[in-house]
């Protein structure tokens, strides 16, 4: 098991995407510090990053890399080893890798420039999120063997994480805002990853006074030593969980 998350890794660190995707945050990370003498407004141009550049680049990397490695796979799948330990290899070996570009990439930046709570806060999360997305991407990569429709699953459960919950949830603020639902707001807000990190980071960033009422309910509940333990006990669930599917079906798919 080891020997294959070693060639997997290895491989993927010799990947030009790989390279340039690191290449690319740490320009970006470095001048978002370069470019402002307050270090806060640094650190929101990298929060953008890890929400939107580094899901985007993790789940659409990692689907590709899976459909291009199918003999690979065929091949460990005809020696004598389990299903089980091929699949958490090649996820190991993907998550590391990807996880490495992030903080070799913007994870450094983030250490020597903000090297406070907040800086950790989001090198964690930035890593949190990284593994979400791979994760989401072996179920998108497992659900169809048409390439092409992979792809588009992932593409999909990216735009809907980034772009649709946050437009479903105005959505939902408007047409009751006449009822005191910001509490319920705090349990919807577990159905997306990307939106467990940004309350995270914005609340360390002290950012939770601009939202208004819902901001203070959010900063009384994940503010709070509980309110954190659980957001990160969230974001590992949606990691274990497409995993976990993905798993269940890569042991029962005929390929």
């Amino acid at each position: 098991m080891n020997r294959i998350i070693k060639i997997i890794f290895l491989d993927i660190l010799k990947n030009k995407i790989i390279l340039g995707y690191t290449f690319i945050l740490a320009i970006l990370s470095w001048s978002s510090f370069g470019l402002e003498d307050n270090s806060a407004k640094g650190l929101l141009t990298i929060l953008n990053i890890i929400l939107f550049t580094v899901p985007l680049v993790s789940i659409l990397f990692a689907t590709i890399y899976l459909y291009n490695s199918t003999e690979f796979i065929e091949l460990l799948l005809s020696q004598p080893i389990k299903r089980k330990k091929i699949w958490l290899s090649l996820f190991l070996g993907l998550s590391l890798a990807m996880v490495l570009a992030f903080f070799i990439g913007a994870g450094i930046p983030l250490l020597i420039n903000a090297p406070d709570s907040v800086g950790i806060m989001m090198l964690v999360v930035g890593c949190l999120i990284t593994l979400v997305f791979v994760a989401l991407a072996f179920l998108s990569s497992i659900l169809t063997r048409d390439k092409a429709k992979g792809i588009g699953i992932a593409i999909m459960g990216w735009l809907y994480f980034a772009l649709l919950f946050d437009g479903i949830i105005l959505y939902l603020l408007f047409q009751f805002s006449d009822y005191p639902i910001e509490k319920a707001m705090i349990v919807v807000t577990a159905l997306s990853p990307i939106d467990l990190a940004r309350i995270q980071i914005l609340l360390h960033l002290y950012v939770s006074a601009m939202m208004g009422y819902t901001g203070a309910i959010f900063k009384d509940f994940f503010g709070t030593s509980l309110g954190l333990l659980l957001s990160f006990s969230l974001l590992c669930l949606w990691i274990i969980i497409p995993f976990f599917i993905s798993l269940i079906k890569f042991k029962n798919k005929d390929l």
